[in-house]
């Protein structure tokens, strides 16, 4: 697998993470993940942060010591603007917004969140970008990073990400309930989904080095999104 690097230093590697590859690994060791190939390429790699499994995007590793510390005391300190472009379900009620609902752990069911008064702060910014008949891409911004959490805040407010398949209805958008007139193909036993992950990419990244310089990055969507966008768009 050949990485997507969109921008490195001698302190810190940039990355356009593809959906279905996890960013660091799993207990159990099995799958790819993409600290495994950075591991690889230059020997020492320290983790920053993470994205879920099926959401792509940008995604920052430390290359030394100091300045994975620097890094991770940035991003659990709020001093890191997180951006994320998703498509939801349905028309929103209003173009922006705030979510500000506490998020905590499922007391039975192990890697799901669910909200919670009891639970962690967590605070998500919506601005829909465009909309659709029957969904709307949305840029997000995350004050916090509990895990899931956009996802669980569109959950909250009835808008769950495409294809999301924890808190979602995880069914994949299909070229036919988008176009009228579709046709399958004589060659095809049956339709294949345009899109069958996750619909959620980090998008930009801003923050200062060490060096007090301020770093700005962005990833564009993959090509499965774009794809999408454009039948939707037609």
């Amino acid at each position: 697998m050949t990485l997507d690097i969109i921008h490195e230093n001698e302190h810190f590697v940039v990355i356009n993470k593809p959906s279905g590859l996890i960013s660091i690994p799993d207990r159990f060791g099995k799958d790819p993940s993409l600290k495994s190939l950075l591991l690889e390429k230059y020997g020492n790699i320290y983790t920053v942060h993470r994205l879920d499994r099926d959401t792509s995007g940008i995604i920052v590793f430390a290359k030394e010591e100091t300045t994975h510390k620097y890094l991770s005391q940035l991003f659990e300190g709020r001093e890191v603007e997180k951006y994320y472009i998703g498509l939801v379900k349905g028309i929103m009620m209003t173009t922006t917004g705030t979510v500000d609902i506490p998020i905590t752990e499922h007391p039975g069911k192990a890697s799901l969140m669910i909200t919670n008064k009891k639970g962690k702060p967590s605070i998500t910014d919506y601005e829909v970008l465009e909309e659709f008949s029957t969904f709307s891409l949305v840029q997000f911004r995350i004050h916090t990073g509990r895990t899931h959490q956009i996802r669980v805040h569109m959950k909250h407010i009835g808008h769950p990400i495409v294809c999301d398949q924890l808190y979602g209805d995880g069914e994949p958008v299909l070229l036919s309930s988008i176009k009228k007139k579709f046709k399958l193909s004589k060659s095809a036993d049956e339709e294949r989904p345009m899109l069958n992950r996750l619909a959620l990419h980090s998008s930009r990244l801003k923050f200062k080095d060490a060096q007090g310089e301020v770093n700005e990055y962005e990833a564009p969507l993959q090509k499965d999104m774009k794809a999408l966008l454009q039948q939707l768009r037609k």
